[in-house]
C-alpha cells in the first residue's frame, strides 16, 4: 500500500501533510480530472474535461449522453493505467451537476464509485 498526499491538500492533526489510501487517491484523481478546465495546467494543457462549463448549459438527454461519452473518453485517456471504467452517469438538475463513475481498481479488481457534484455556487 502506498501513501499519497490527500486532495485537497491540508494539514492533519499531527501538523503534517495529510495522506490518504490508494483507493481514496484514485477517487481524488477522478475528481481532479473531471473538474479541471483544459488549459488550466501549465505542463498538461489538454488535461481535464471542461465539465464545469456544463453547469450553465441547458439540460437535455442528448447533452447528458454526449457528456457521458466525453467523460468516459477523458477517464480512459488519463486514468486507464489505474482503473477500468464500468459506468459514467451525468445528471444535470437545476444548477447542480452530479457525476457518478463506477470503476474497478486495476491492481486489485476492487470496485469503487465516485459521486461528484458541482453547482453554480462553487
Amino acid at each position: 500500500m502506498s501513501t499519497h498526499l490527500d486532495f485537497p491538500f491540508h494539514v492533519d492533526a499531527r501538523g503534517r501533510s495529510a495522506t490518504t489510501t490508494d483507493a481514496d487517491h484514485v477517487r481524488d484523481m477522478i475528481e481532479q480530472l473531471l473538474f479541471t478546465v483544459p488549459g488550466e495546467r501549465v505542463n498538461r494543457p489538454d488535461f481535464g474535461s471542461g465539465v464545469l462549463q456544463l453547469v450553465f448549459a441547458p439540460g437535455s438527454q442528448e447533452l447528458a449522453g454526449a457528456v457521458e461519452y466525453s467523460l468516459q473518453a477523458a477517464l480512459q485517456r488519463w486514468l486507464s493505467d489505474v482503473i477500468q471504467i464500468e459506468r459514467v452517469e451525468v445528471l444535470a438538475e437545476e444548477a447542480t451537476l452530479t457525476i457518478t463513475v463506477d470503476y474497478a481498481l486495476l491492481p486489485t479488481g476492487e470496485p469503487g464509485t465516485a459521486v461528484l457534484e458541482r453547482g453554480t455556487g462553487r
